[in-house]
């Protein structure tokens, strides 16, 4: 006799279709929401948060993982890269984790694709 064992939520990661596009994402800090937009090329994003434009290069390390550098850094903060890991994937969002490069403590995060 033969089990086999399926899990009914069985997470999905169809992280390709989040690599480009146009999105907006919330991620709660010490139950503080914080919202932003962004558009996303293959090499570049560009994020509007509180009214200021930031824009980072993009260093895809596989399909689900990028590591964002800022372009043009305003403070030492800014010159840390930023290591994201997208975990899930639906139809029309994505949950994620980053953490600067290097350091354990991650915050997650969903973002979602725009409408058109």
């Amino acid at each position: 006799m033969t089990f086999s064992l399926f899990s009914c939520y069985e997470t999905t990661r169809d992280c390709e279709n989040y690599k480009t596009g146009k999105f907006y994402s919330e991620v709660y800090v010490n139950d503080v929401l914080y919202k932003s937009t962004f558009k996303r090329t293959k090499d570049l994003q560009i994020e509007t948060y509180n009214n200021k434009i930031d824009s980072s290069k993009l260093r895809w390390i596989n399909d689900c993982e990028v590591v964002f550098k800022t372009i043009n850094p305003k403070n030492r903060a800014e010159k840390k890269d930023i290591h994201l890991k997208i975990l899930t994937t639906t139809d029309s969002s994505y949950t994620f984790e980053y953490s600067y490069v290097g350091e354990t403590k991650k915050q997650k995060g969903v973002a979602y694709k725009a409408k058109k």
